[in-house]
């Protein structure tokens, strides 16, 4: 039977302090607590214990304010806080690491840490609330469930889940967060069930570093920033998800990342998603305002535009009973990598599905190797199951001039690729999108490696190298995105690299950009490591001229 202990400082024969309790309590002990505020830290280590305020007892208040350290703090052990009111300072109300935590109608707050902060083991908060906090709940290792509770003016992030953690959060209000409302990263797979995400000086979720979370009728509204936002490689699923007054787009998928989305609603209108669209005019004009806010590319932009006003006016024709000339939706892409070319297929995939054109927004990437088999026959296979899977939607061939016959030697079966891609392009001709993309010479050739294959795309599109000025907008980008910031004059010496590199056929455009951001990351490591004490937030946010010199080495 579970021990129960008395804390009660006027109380004879009770424990005068909660943490002289904890010292002396035996494992599954219950601490009750009188009504009264505690100033102090509790630690528990290895023991599973209870602490919550004795029967009738009013608001019993654990301050730790005044010392830099969390209000509660388990490390390998199981902690169970019920009906308590938690504050911190410096540190976080809550901390456990590598133990199991259950809170329920308990109210959290610090002023500089994190209100409940989990790493390892398993989390089960219930009707809990963090009101005021530098970040509300931090999961990270750790999986259980987050239900019926409510995160609520907090500086920075709401609800960050990070490094695999895998909780549920179902019924949760998240609002008056100073950057995200829900921040995913680092490999994250949440379940997030019926919240509500308003209110955040940045956007309403952000999804980042091969995370993979569920997003199911939640709402998410007045956000700064875009509504949801999948950054590169994630995946996940957004279902039955009502989105409005966020920014532009609602939904923004990077490139690399393929969440699958279905039935969100936005601005309070129509249901977008499955295959039930039909054609949808604000859909055009969003995915449209977000092929614009792509950094340089204005002749891209304008082809784009150009031919999506030609099969708009087409569907209103057929639809009038008009006759329309047949025509394709397959593209050449031809220009330098890292020049955008899949991120605007993607976005090409999606207007095709928002004009009722085709019935899915899925994007296929392959490329040689997914297509080319090793034995006779083999190639068939492997082109036709690729094809046949991206139906409905957009297949995106990258590089695909190593397919002609002229890139082969020996038994090489590039050509018998192209022989049925040929094939499969005209008997399905209303049915997908196939968008070739490679360098503008090499595509020349790869044109030609078959009579008919150049007549069934319908246009090219030459997606030059970005400027310098270009490329240091994207770079600013794509430090803004992986939550950096450039100290002042980066911006400068960045242009005069820019400049100055040798710009050859193999130049990687954008990804000349992260590769040299990524250098500058390795170099700002290196100098804080030096720095011989915990580097501040804006020291860890900020990349130096220094960076930049180093990673220019």
């Amino acid at each position: 039977m579970a021990r129960t202990i008395q804390v009660a400082p006027e109380r004879r024969g009770a424990y005068p302090a909660i943490g002289e309790a904890l010292a002396d309590a035996p494992d599954d002990a219950v601490i009750e607590v009188a009504e009264g505020v505690y100033r102090e830290a509790l630690y528990v280590v290895g023991k599973r214990v209870v602490i919550r305020p004795a029967e009738g007892a009013g608001a019993v208040v654990i301050d730790a304010d005044g010392v830099p350290h969390p209000a509660v703090s388990c490390r390998n052990g199981t902690i169970q806080l019920e009906g308590l009111i938690l504050r911190a300072g410096d540190g976080p109300a809550v901390s456990v690491d590598r133990s199991d935590l259950r809170m329920e109608r308990c109210t959290v707050s610090s002023r500089r840490g994190a209100g409940i902060s989990i790493s390892g083991g398993r989390c089960d908060l219930r009707k809990c609330t963090v009101d005021g906090a530098l970040y509300g709940v931090l999961v990270e290792d750790a999986d259980g469930s987050i239900n019926d509770c409510a995160i609520t003016n907090v500086a920075e992030d709401g609800l960050i889940v990070r490094i695999g953690a895998a909780p549920t959060v179902r019924a949760t209000t998240i609002t008056g967060c100073g950057n995200r409302g829900v921040y995913v990263y680092q490999f994250g797979k949440p379940v997030i069930e019926a919240c509500e995400i308003s209110g955040t000086g940045g956007p309403g979720v952000a999804v980042a570093y091969k995370s993979a979370p569920t997003l199911r009728r939640c709402k998410v509204h007045d956000t700064q920033g875009v509504g949801i936002t999948f950054g590169r490689g994630c995946e996940g699923l957004v279902e039955e998800c009502h989105l409005e007054r966020t920014a532009s787009p609602a939904i923004e998928v990077a490139e690399d990342a393929n969440p699958t989305i279905r039935e969100r609603v936005e601005d309070g209108g129509t249901t977008l998603g499955g295959d039930e669209l039909g054609r949808d005019n604000e859909a055009v004009d969003a995915l449209l305002a977000e092929l614009d806010a792509m950094v340089g590319l204005d002749g891209v932009k304008a082809d784009v535009r150009a031919l999506i006003d030609e099969l708009q006016v087409n569907e209103w024709r057929r639809s009038a009973g008009l006759s329309v000339s047949s025509g394709s939706n397959n593209l050449i892409f031809t220009g330098a990598p890292g020049t955008g070319k899949t991120t605007v297929a993607r976005i090409y995939g999606q207007l095709l599905k928002a004009l009722g054109i085709l019935p899915k927004g899925k994007f296929k990437e392959v490329s040689r190797r997914d297509l080319v088999g090793q034995y006779l026959g083999h190639t068939v296979e492997k082109t036709t199951s690729a094809f046949e899977d991206a139906l409905g939607g957009v297949l995106f061939i990258d590089e695909a001039y190593t397919l002609s016959r002229q890139m082969g030697i020996g038994n090489d079966f590039g050509q018998e690729a192209i022989d049925s891609l040929v094939k499969l392009m005209e008997d399905h001709r209303d049915a997908i999108a196939v968008i070739v993309a490679g360098y503008t010479a090499d595509m020349a050739d790869f044109l030609d490696a078959n009579a008919g294959l150049a007549s069934r795309f319908a246009k090219t599109f030459e997606f030059e190298n970005y400027t310098p000025d270009e490329l240091v907008q994207i770079s600013q980008r794509i430090a803004k995105l992986d939550d950096y910031e450039l100290a002042p004059g980066v911006d400068i010496g960045l242009h005069e690299w820019f400049v100055q590199v040798k710009r050859g056929s193999s130049f990687g455009n954008a990804r000349e950009a992260r590769r040299l951001l990524e250098g500058m990351r390795k170099a700002q490591s290196g100098r804080l490591r030096a720095l011989g004490r915990v580097p501040s937030r804006d020291e860890l946010r900020s990349l130096v001229l220094d960076d930049l010199l180093a990673a220019a080495r």
